[in-house]
């Protein structure tokens, strides 16, 4: 019937309602100088339509201040003006829907005239999808001699963003960095699915959008996960790895969290 269908259809216009998607947050140039305004981007989708996308930043301990961003599709872009040397500047993105909801990404931080950071020595070092969840982990290592930031740093895992680095997170000069726990089964872990027998694309990024470092098994074909491989769970050697550590190509290799990994381990199969 006519009210039948009337029913259905304020269920269904219900189902959509929800705040925007905020996403690939990023800043530019990462090195930030006294002459630089800086170009901020982030994905945004929400099926109701965008009714305004803000960047939203303050300097120092002041009061934010609003600058507008254009849309280019789902890229938005905004500009912070140019500050004077030293400044921290604090931003996020604020998005506002049709159905006037509004959300807000996660806070980033830049300080005026620091030093640059080389993303480059950044790497994955170790991937394992063994065990449950909660045992399953991504390892970063630090090829620099100085420490970096993970602040920003971002992992997508099969072209979708899986973590994010918060402010905080820190990997020390030849250090680790393991984030545990897929699914999010931990706090701090990533919130994705990992296994071990089938296609798999994670990339990591820099804060400024720039892809760093990846891995690779397998191919998309209609959409990563498709395609089913050899199991690499059921293997004495669980974990890819790059052997030697930190510069190596992809092995097979013994499960090393944390730790160095093995100057060589066997191929990985198809």
């Amino acid at each position: 019937s006519i009210l039948t269908l009337g029913l259905v259809s304020c269920v269904e216009d219900k189902v959509y309602e929800g705040p925007a998607s905020i996403s690939d947050v990023a800043y530019s140039p990462l090195a930030v100088t006294p002459d630089d305004d800086v170009t901020v981007t982030a994905k945004i989708t929400d099926m109701q339509g965008i009714s305004s996308a803000k960047v939203q930043y303050k300097v120092g301990s002041g009061n934010y201040t609003a600058a507008d961003m254009t849309a280019n599709q789902n890229t938005y872009t905004g500009i912070i003006p140019k500050q004077a040397d030293e400044a921290v500047v604090v931003f996020y993105v604020e998005v506002v829907n049709e159905a006037g909801i509004t959300s807000k990404s996660p806070e980033k931080t830049y300080t005026v005239g620091a030093e640059p950071v080389d993303y480059t020595k950044l790497v994955l070092n170790e991937l394992n999808s063994s065990g449950n969840d909660e045992d399953k982990y991504i390892e970063l290592y630090n090829n620099s001699d100085v420490a970096i930031d993970l602040e920003g740093v971002i992992i997508k895992k099969d072209e979708e963003e899986a973590w994010v680095g918060k402010a905080g997170n820190r990997i020390e000069p030849q250090g680790y960095f393991v984030i545990l726990g897929a699914k999010g089964t931990t706090p701090d872990g990533f919130n994705s699915g990992f296994s071990g027998k089938k296609s798999v694309l994670i990339e990591l990024y820099a804060p400024d959008g720039s892809l760093t470092d990846k891995f690779q098994r397998g191919e998309k074909g209609t959409g990563w996960g498709d395609q089913s491989l050899s199991d690499v769970t059921k293997l004495s050697t669980p974990s890819f790895s790059r052997c030697p550590n930190g510069t190596g190509d992809w092995r097979l290799a013994a499960a090393t969290q944390g730790t160095k990994n093995p100057d060589t381990g066997v191929d990985i199969p198809d």
